[in-house]
């Protein structure tokens, strides 16, 4: 992921709206706009949008079936967020926490 995205995905996560989606998206994926629009209290155009930032930083494919088109979420930007910016500071952490035990049952023998 260039930094380019991962600004795209931290911009789109950076608002419960969108995170709201996400959410919907992932108990649900291939809702419609009329569906995702049930669940918000805002026009369709404001939940549009929404949508299009999520689209543009790759979190949410869409795919037309006749008139109707399905937003479905891609958890692969996610992934790699995570990939670059979770998983080195929990690795740290379970190292450290690995450390602690062997020190307290080495000095409980």
């Amino acid at each position: 992921m260039e930094p380019m995205d991962d600004d795209k995905v931290f911009k789109a996560l950076g608002d419960p709206t969108r995170r709201k989606l996400l959410d919907l998206l992932c108990e649900t994926n291939g809702q419609t706009l009329g569906e995702l629009c049930g669940h918000l209290d805002m026009a369709r155009q404001s939940v549009t949008q929404h949508l299009g930032l999520l689209e543009e930083a790759s979190l949410v494919t869409t795919v037309r079936r006749g008139r109707e088109k399905l937003h479905f979420i891609n958890p692969v930007p996610l992934h790699e967020v995570y990939e670059r910016w979770v998983r080195k500071f929990e690795v740290q952490r379970l190292s450290l926490l690995h450390a602690l035990k062997q020190h307290l049952e080495e000095d409980g023998t």
